[in-house]
């Protein structure tokens, strides 16, 4: 008898995962919580990756989609899904295989607490209850294999210090944007922008709105003397390019951009139809008044969804245990250097229960779409094992 498997999730790794299972012949059901594939990719579709479709498109794919994109040239988030993913979405191997705007809610053991079974051949035996929120309402269903492709991107971090809220940060939620803004529109960003964040996707921020002349850019990076990941003799030269614009931005290039080094954000009050934030900075607290705020402090996922599930967390990067090991341990730097790990690095002491692709990274922002590929190689070409062990 065939094992059900259960797919949390339409991005580009639960649809790599979903055509896995196709080509193993095993009954699959993708869930996912949009009324499209790819909500996440098309949050960003404004934006344009820094890797090229070579490294965006598995295997698997150009199998079941030929004429795939492929070469040199890197994608928007916009392009990523509308010439790839619906594309493979609309496949007869996923037909009728994607239930949409069907959020998981939570995961357990039939009939078993989290605490219960440590180890046992009863506890893998057991299937896994999803709970389900429908547009018809709760509903349950049952799988004997889950894999947590969720993504990170619906969960953006806290502005404050410490990785906890600022205070007046929960009051001001609706003030505060934090994805990727889309600067198409220069109206919707005139007037004072605070960005807090240093990373790639805060500094393609920064690009886009010192390119605005109606758009003053007070950035706010924790980091003293920030590097702002570059890498030695990039090979991505859409990355470098970021680099290059950040470290010409914090050096005075651009007279409506003021890049604030070695500051956090320490309260947010409103001030009118504006926001006053305090940033706490080594020369002693700074105010800013803004019209906007973007916060791009990172993403992580959700983890609330296998709270009743034996699953080993890293107290670093709240990733699983074995693969945060493994990354931890490796260079690092460079998110095309990481590390090839093996199905035993994937597993949790949960049975037969993943977390794949970005979600699967914690706190580390060094994942590419080919790494949740290869970790959907390795549990295709384990999962029969997997099921029939227990381990």
């Amino acid at each position: 008898m065939q094992r059900h498997v259960a797919i949390l999730g339409a991005g580009p790794v639960g649809l790599d995962a979903a055509l896995a299972c196709a080509d193993a012949g095993r009954p699959f059901t993708v869930y996912e919580a949009a009324d499209t594939v790819a909500a996440h990719v098309r949050a960003w579709g404004h934006v344009r990756l820094f890797t090229p479709w070579d490294l965006n498109v598995s295997r698997r794919m150009r199998t079941h989609l030929p004429h795939a994109p492929r070469g040199g040239d890197c994608p928007t988030g916009a392009e990523l899904a509308t010439r790839l993913l619906d594309p493979l979405a609309a496949l007869p191997a996923l037909e009728g295989r994607i239930r949409y705007r069907t959020r998981v809610a939570a995961i357990a053991r039939t009939g078993l607490l989290k605490h219960e079974e440590i180890g046992t051949d009863t506890r893998a035996a057991a299937p896994f209850t999803l709970l389900l929120d429908t547009p018809d309402g709760e509903d349950t269903a049952e799988a004997d294999l889950v894999l947590d492709c969720t993504g990170t991107y619906s969960h953006p971090n806290p502005l404050g210090p410490g990785g906890i809220p600022a205070p007046g940060e929960r009051t001001l939620a609706d003030r505060i944007t934090r994805t990727l803004p889309d600067t198409r529109d220069p109206a919707r960003w005139a007037g004072t922008v605070l960005l807090v964040g240093a990373g790639k996707s805060a500094q393609t921020a920064a690009r886009d709105l010192a390119a605005l002349p109606g758009t003053r850019v007070e950035w706010a990076v924790r980091n003293p003397a920030p590097d702002w990941g570059a890498v030695p003799d990039d090979t991505l030269p859409g990355r470098q390019h970021l680099v290059d614009t950040s470290q010409a931005l914090a050096g005075g290039a651009n007279d409506r951009v003021t890049v604030h080094t070695g500051a956090h954000v320490q309260a947010l009050k409103p001030a009118d139809d504006r926001v006053r934030v305090t940033l706490a900075t080594a020369g002693g607290p700074r105010e800013i008044v803004c019209d906007h705020v973007v916060a791009l402090t990172g993403y992580t996922g959700d983890a609330s969804l296998y709270r009743q599930l034996q699953v080993h967390e890293c107290y670093a990067t709240g990733a699983p245990m074995n693969l945060s090991a493994a990354l931890l341990g490796s260079a690092g730097g460079d998110c095309l250097a990481q590390p090839s790990v093996g199905i035993d690095t994937l597993r949790n002491p949960e049975p037969h229960f993943f977390i794949l692709g970005a979600k699967s990274y914690g706190r580390l922002n060094t994942f590419l779409l080919r790494t949740g590929y290869e970790q959907i190689d390795q549990v295709a070409g384990q999962s029969q094992v997997t099921l029939s062990r227990g381990v």
